[in-house]
């Protein structure tokens, strides 16, 4: 498997572990798939985790920019591109298994996707997936040029919100998991915007942004409640601090981010990574759907 080798020919354990944890989404629900263990309805169960791992992956890839520089592991850029295109592979699936959900009726799936918003949504962070994905190989990047490779991939922010939108409209009552993602991803945006205005985040900045992203995740929450199915905002806010309550997304957003301020500043203390000698070319690091220099 020469895409598990650096380019000096040596297995790279980054790349290893980043396929592994890509695979066994799909083999858990093959496994589910195998022994019946889907429920009533296991194409519409499939559906539902496919998309769930699309958005999981995507986060990921868009986390691992921010992780190389925080916990000072330059190595972890070469998993970013086995992660986006596990994102891009899982909404694939995502879209067969609806495909297969509707007998494969393409006239009639073209017509939903027309007439439906979020199914519009979703059908065009698919394509974006798609592109970004096709386009992550040397040959692409040579082809391309590096300028309009790198343009073409800053798109995956846009994707990632048009993603968060679909899973959010799609999701209707049950909204726990897309007001998570949605932190992590105002978690991700905010860090860049930060990383760009100061050139480096350090660990206070690091606790202030969990501490910012997670009160707007709440307050987010909220609102949502509010405005979907007029729940009392302030009641909701309250139940944040109630611990006979489930433990709300803004908590593990809370915790995620101070977390990663904490490992932060403990890999801060030990010795800098020695770059190499030899120059390393933009497709050894590029990622299938995040690129460095629009991180």
């Amino acid at each position: 498997m020469p895409f598990l080798r650096e380019r000096s020919g040596r297995w790279s354990p980054v790349k290893i572990v980043a396929f592994v944890a890509a695979i066994l989404p799909a083999l858990w629900l093959a496994y589910q798939a195998a022994a019946d263990e889907l429920g009533a309805r296991p194409v519409t169960e499939a559906i539902h985790q496919a998309g769930d791992w699309t958005l999981r992956f995507l986060l990921i890839t868009l986390a691992v920019t921010p992780a190389q520089r925080i916990f000072n592991y330059p190595r972890l850029i070469l998993a970013r591109r086995t992660l986006g295109v596990a994102s891009a592979g899982y909404a694939v699936l995502h879209f067969s298994l609806y495909l297969l959900d509707q007998h494969f009726d393409v006239l009639k799936v073209a017509s939903e996707i027309a007439l439906r918003i979020y199914l519009t949504i979703g059908a065009l962070a698919l394509a974006g997936l798609i592109a970004l994905a096709s386009t992550s190989t040397d040959a692409a990047i040579s082809r391309l040029g590096s300028g309009r490779w790198h343009a073409l991939h800053r798109f995956v922010f846009a994707i990632a919100l048009l993603a968060s939108v679909h899973f959010f409209m799609q999701s209707k009552l049950n909204t726990y998991e897309p007001v998570l993602m949605a932190g992590f991803l105002i978690w991700l945006l905010a860090y860049r915007a930060l990383y760009r205005r100061n050139g480096e985040v350090n660990p206070v900045h690091l606790v202030l942004l969990a501490a910012g992203t997670a009160l707007v995740t709440a307050v987010g929450e909220a609102m949502l409640y509010l405005l979907t199915s007029g729940v009392d905002a302030r009641r909701l806010l309250l139940a944040h601090f109630d611990l006979d309550m489930e433990v709300r997304p803004a908590w593990w957003v809370l915790a995620a981010g101070l977390a990663v301020a904490g490992i932060g500043l403990w890999r801060q203390k030990r010795p800098r990574q020695r770059p190499s000698a030899r120059r390393v070319s933009p497709s050894a690091v590029s990622g299938a759907i995040q690129v460095q220099s629009g991180s």
